[in-house]
This record gives structure tokens, C-alpha cells and sequence, in this order.
């Protein structure tokens, strides 16, 4: 193991650790989470998101960032889909269930927030599939358009704000793993299960789960960009 492996570690932990050591620092995370939504959402997806890129950048290449990887501006851009990601569950998660009561099924809302049932494991996976099959696909394609201006750009954040050709990154992309992996494999196989979980757990293991799961979409998103599974 490398001291930077050893470093990387320690952030992760001084991340996740205090919240379990401290009732405050918990209490005030899960307040700042409900009140300022949004900025906690881009936060936390600047923040793990990345990592989990810099750590499928350390398995591929041996290092956590290299010239060119940019990582002020991924951080930016994971910030703003983390918002994105947070608009997303707020309109899945209420939708879904109104669809549900327009079909015929009794006070979904309720259903969501009682106990463990069949209807209830039902319409966190309709949430789940509703979301991944309309929202996930645009998440990863801007995702990927990003990367490529990013690499184009020199990873600097001062071309980062340049107008990005996107017909030109566009045509970058490797369709085939995106479609034949990113897309068709990873969206059923993993993403919408691992989010019908999330829809399951109380609001504040949310959260938590939501942050972990932030890592490994970076870290899928990072093996993606090189065109190996």
C-alpha cells in the first residue's frame, strides 16, 4: 500500500467517521441535509463522486490523478449533477406514487413512509426503475461530455468554462461501452436494485447510502471513460 493509497483512506474516514462519534455533528449534518437540500447534494456529490473517480483512476493507471485529469472541474461538474440527482429523487419519488394512486392503489404516500411490505418493496422498485430508465442515461451521457471537455481542455479550470463543442464530444464517445455497459448492464443489473434499497431505508440512512453509492458511479463512470469493464 502507498502513502497517497494510506491518505486517501484517512479522507474517506474523516468523512463518514464523525458522524458516528458525534450525536451533534450528526444531528447538525441531517438538518443541513433537509434545509439546504441542494447544497448539501453538491456537496457531497463534489466530494465522493470525485473520489470515486480518482479511485478508478488509481486501479487503471496506479495514481489517484495524473496531468490533464482535472480534478477542480470534475468536482464542479459532480457538484451540479449532484443537484440534478437530488431534483431527480424529489420528482421520481413523489411521482411515482401519484401514478400509483392513479392506478388504483390506496394512499401510496402512506405506504412509503409505514413499515416493510410487499406494496411498499413495489413502489420503491417502480420509483427506482422510473428513475434509472429516464434520468440515469442523461446523468451518464452529460457525465461523459464533461469528461471529454475536461481531457480536451487540459483539466484546467480556466478552459473548463470555455464553450464546449458538444457535436464534437458527441462523436467522441465510445457508444458501444456506453450503451453495451453503462447502459444496458449497469442500469438493471445494478443500479436499480441498489436504488430500490435506498428508497427502502429510513431518510437518514439515505444519505449515507446515496453518498457510498455516489463512489462507485464515479468509479463505474471512470472505467467507462477508458472503455474497460
Amino acid at each position: 500500500m502507498k502513502r497517497t493509497d494510506i491518505l486517501f483512506i484517512a479522507a474517506f474516514a474523516a468523512i463518514f467517521v464523525p458522524f458516528f462519534l458525534s450525536e451533534n455533528l450528526y444531528a447538525f449534518f441531517r438538518n443541513f441535509t433537509t434545509e439546504w437540500a441542494f447544497t448539501a447534494s453538491f456537496i457531497k456529490f463534489a466530494l465522493l463522486a470525485t473520489m470515486g473517480e480518482m479511485l478508478g483512476h488509481r486501479i487503471r493507471t496506479g495514481k489517484y490523478t495524473s496531468p490533464g485529469f482535472g480534478l477542480l472541474p470534475r468536482a464542479l461538474v459532480w457538484g451540479f449533477l449532484g443537484m440534478t440527482v437530488k431534483a431527480a429523487f424529489l420528482i421520481f419519488g413523489a411521482g411515482v406514487p401519484f401514478v400509483a394512486s392513479q392506478l388504483g392503489m390506496t394512499d401510496p404516500g402512506a405506504v412509503m413512509k409505514g413499515g416493510m411490505t410487499a406494496a411498499k418493496v413495489l413502489l420503491a422498485f417502480s420509483i427506482s426503475t422510473f428513475l434509472n430508465i429516464f434520468y440515469a442515461p442523461v446523468l451518464m451521457v452529460t457525465h461523459r461530455i464533461s469528461d471529454l471537455h475536461i481531457g480536451a481542455t487540459g483539466g484546467t479550470l480556466s478552459g473548463f468554462f470555455t464553450v464546449p463543442d458538444t457535436a464534437g464530444l458527441l462523436k467522441q464517445i465510445d457508444w458501444k461501452t456506453m450503451w453495451g455497459f453503462v447502459l444496458k448492464k449497469t442500469i438493471p443489473l445494478f443500479w436499480i436494485p441498489a436504488q430500490t434499497v435506498t428508497f427502502l431505508l429510513p431518510a437518514e440512512f439515505q444519505i449515507l447510502f446515496a453518498a457510498i453509492l455516489s463512489i462507485v458511479l464515479g468509479v463505474i463512470l471512470a472505467f467507462a471513460a477508458s472503455g474497460k469493464k
